[in-house]
């Protein structure tokens, strides 16, 4: 097997697919870190948040699905906003992506080994005061970093074989919390459930916007399935159903969590338990240490979203290389394992380096806070433009019926206006860090994107 023949091709089915959409949006990870504030900003309308987010949301989703029928590349929104628009556009969608990754290594790394941390001293084998020790805490989130790329770069299946029993314990402990609240709080709740929770009608205009600020972002990391289609049977069709059966489910989960939380426990206590909601509400419904089954849900749930975040770093590195857009060395594969092993190499390097970074320098916390901003910013860029890309693409084709306009421009086109709005909208909310980080990040491209062409003519070879 030599390094241009391509990726492991169909290695994957859509069932698997599926189960990295879902381990991609890391549902037990996102609501533990964000219920809280979704809650503190619009409060019982935190449900009805989540379910028109989850609809703007599947727009992007549709417009997932189109434009891998077109072209099933591993580059994902890349290749197909650089095909619809122009080359230029097209990199800085997968720019985006690369500094969302990148981002996301010590936001993602940090709370695993501290969910880590948690079950060891349930446990007994770790003194508690370790979870607050950075060294500690960095130390086994490079553990866990150095493991995950070792088995990313091992293959696609023995990725793919982790991320299913991952997952399957994660969804499996979020669906029991949620039953176990309804069956237990259902008769006498903490806020009585009402559908007006869910009514449009409800919100006003600057609650709807604070309430998708904060949703939106529950849902970034199911496209992970597009960016694998190259290694997925029926490239150009089973990619997209899995993007959508993910959305799905994960919309559920999302929105059957959030009812849950505002079920079993008062304002203050949601207030007060803040990243530890999802272990808060298990020990309020199971008997003594079956409740730190949520911590263990948590910890795997960052630990997948940390294996799709390296496949989508490493899966756009590797086309926007392979494309010519990035320098060749990056769309190097193992002659065996038919991996991108020197683009996975990268993103562990610079995440293990962004972790020593953290131990001794005090304003990285602070980063590792704004980081969760840089990313939403750049996921609406790059999820907007690929909404974009299909509405333009298929505006000819749609105008044929009125169900075609809406699934392949109407729909599609109105998410990515609305990602656009959130985006600029959440600009005056970014301290100095969150716009360096976010809008900064993306303008650097400019750098590599003319260097690489500079390196292209000095070696007589057509830039892209």
């Amino acid at each position: 097997m030599t390094e241009t023949q391509g990726l492991a091709a169909g290695a994957l089915g859509t069932s698997e697919s599926i189960v990295m959409g879902v381990a991609g949006t890391a549902p037990a990870f996102s609501v533990a870190i964000t219920t809280a504030a979704l809650v503190a900003a619009v409060g019982v309308l935190s449900p009805g948040s989540i379910l028109y987010c989850g609809i703007i949301m599947f727009g992007v989703t549709l417009a997932f699905m189109h434009l891998n029928r077109t072209e099933a590349s591993a580059g994902g929104s890349y290749a197909w906003v650089g095909r619809t628009f122009n080359p230029l556009l097209g990199f800085f969608a997968g720019w985006a992506l690369l500094v969302a990754s990148t981002v996301f290594m010590v936001s993602g790394t940090t709370p695993a080994a501290t969910a880590s941390l948690q079950l060891f001293v349930s446990l007994g084998a770790v003194l508690p005061e370790r979870i607050d020790d950075p060294v500690w805490v960095n130390g086994v989130a490079s553990v866990w970093l150095i493991a995950v790329g070792a088995v990313i770069v091992k293959g696609i299946k023995p990725t793919s074989y982790t991320q299913i029993v991952m997952t399957g314990i994660e969804v499996a402990t979020l669906a029991a919390v949620v039953i176990a609240a309804f069956l237990e709080y259902g008769a006498h709740p903490a806020h009585e459930l009402q559908l007006a929770w869910f009514s449009l009608a409800s919100f006003s205009p600057s609650t709807f916007a604070t309430g998708a600020l904060t949703a939106l972002f529950f849902f970034w990391g199911w496209d992970v399935t597009v960016n694998l289609n190259e290694e997925t049977r029926d490239a150009s069709s089973s990619a997209g159903r899995g993007a959508f059966w993910a959305m799905l489910i994960v919309m559920l989960l999302f929105i059957g969590f959030v009812t849950s939380v505002l079920l079993v426990l008062t304002d203050a206590e949601i207030d007060a338990a803040g990243t530890n909601v999802v272990f808060l509400l298990a020990t309020k419904l199971f008997p003594g240490k079956w409740s730190y089954l949520a911590i263990l849900g948590v910890m795997l749930s960052t630990i997948g979203t940390l294996e799709t975040s390296i496949l989508q770093f490493s899966r756009t590195l590797f086309a926007q290389s392979r494309d010519g857009v990035l320098h060749p060395r990056f769309a190097q594969l193992h002659p065996h394992w038919q991996t991108p092993w020197l683009a996975t190499l990268i993103i562990v390097v610079l995440g293990l380096l962004f972790l020593f970074l953290s131990s001794f320098t005090p304003t990285m916390n602070e980063i590792i806070k704004d980081s969760v901003n840089a990313i939403g910013f750049q996921v609406c860029f790059y999820y907007s433009l690929a909404g974009f890309a299909c509405a333009w693409h298929y505006r000819d084709r749609a105008l044929k019926s009125p169900a075609g306009f809406f699934l392949l421009v109407g729909w599609p086109g109105a998410s990515a206006l609305f990602l656009v709005f959130i985006g600029l909208y959440s600009i005056p909310t970014f301290d100095l860090t969150a716009k360096i980080v976010g809008i900064g990040g993306i303008a650097v491209g400019i750098v590599p994107w003319f260097a690489n062409r500079l390196r292209a003519r000095r070696g007589g070879i057509a830039a892209t």
